[in-house]
């Protein structure tokens, strides 16, 4: 799904008890409304985007996969752009690809963007048994889960428009980097294909954003989201504000104040192509082997990987911070 940089080398690359309904409601101040997010609901939508089977660019599942994301965001009120592009894997197969673009109140020029990305690795490299290093992953984490969090954020932003525009970017051709297998010659910049010609573009159309919020593997129940490293480069205000609003509710123990190394993810290329200082709220293990959790890139990024609680911590983080924006 990304790379992780270890000292500029590159390797390839609270709540309620699980089960329970988690509508909760907390409210800010006597006037504000009270700002909801139903974990519930995320989880759904997680759920229901792996039961199309593996959404890897060029397949059946794929294409009825983004037609179900683009008619969720149309179903929760968003103006609908499907962005579609050719870019090339690091092998030279074309991948057919669709950036998902949600919007709300494209009219505002002030607007803050999302994102995630919703394909899934074709491949398991990292799986612990070799005879599986070909096959593909179920991304329910990697994947689905900062997509699921964004369909419930939609579903909110539906009864309740913020005070300044939304986008929510859906990037696809994320996680076809180079696999751990391949013994061709390495070339930069496999990963991330979606948010590159969408980045490429937004900057080529004068689009503006405050600020971006990146989810990647957002669901794991030991999760954990550090400061990582091209975020406090890029965006460490936009950083900052986040994990203010983590902690002011109760979520200090997934938004920890520890810094990591790089990570090359959808973010960066927000950054660094169109411009817009953006932040990856990303699950990363300090004592794991590859930075991650012990799920990534393996056969074990399945649904009994998602937790409900994560979910609803990260989701209710970002729907406060938008409403929190004036």
């Amino acid at each position: 799904m990304k790379q992780l940089l270890y000292s500029l080398i590159c390797l390839c690359c609270a709540c309620q008890p699980s089960g329970t309904t988690q509508t909760t409601t907390a409210q800010q101040d006597d006037a504000a409304p009270a700002i909801e997010f139903s974990a519930d609901s995320a989880y759904r939508f997680v759920e229901e985007q792996v039961a199309f089977g593996y959404r890897i660019p060029n397949t059946p599942a794929h294409k009825a996969c983004a037609a179900y994301l683009a008619a969720k965001l149309e179903q929760f009120g968003a103006t609908v752009t499907l962005q579609e592009a050719d870019v090339t894997a690091y092998d030279g197969t074309v991948l057919h690809a669709t950036n998902i673009i949600g919007s709300y109140r494209p009219e505002l020029p002030d607007r803050i963007l999302l994102c995630a990305h919703w394909d899934t690795r074709p491949w398991a490299d990292h799986d612990p048994d070799e005879a599986n290093h070909r096959k593909p992953i179920d991304g329910a984490n990697d994947g689905a889960s900062g997509v699921g969090v964004l369909l419930e954020v939609a579903r909110q932003l539906s009864g309740r428009l913020p005070a300044c525009g939304v986008d929510i970017v859906l990037f696809d051709a994320e996680d076809y980097g180079t696999p751990e297998f391949h013994t061709g010659t390495y070339k930069p910049d496999t990963w991330c294909l979606g948010s590159q010609h969408w980045a490429k573009e937004a900057k080529k159309n004068g689009y503006k954003a405050r600020y971006g919020i990146l989810l990647d593997m957002v669901g794991a129940p030991d999760a954990i989201f550090p400061r990582e490293y091209y975020s406090t480069y890029y965006a460490a205000g936009v950083l900052d504000k986040v994990w203010q609003t983590a902690r002011s509710l109760g979520f200090g123990q997934l938004f920890v104040q520890t810094s990591t190394y790089p990570v090359t993810d959808d973010h960066y290329y927000v950054n660094t192509l169109a411009g817009i200082p953006c932040i990856d709220i990303v699950h990363y293990n300090p004592h794991g082997e590859t930075g991650f959790g012990d799920y990534w890139h393996t056969l074990d990024d399945n649904m009994d990987n998602i937790s409900r609680q994560t979910l609803y911590a990260v989701g209710k983080t970002v729907l406060t911070v938008i409403y929190d924006e004036q």
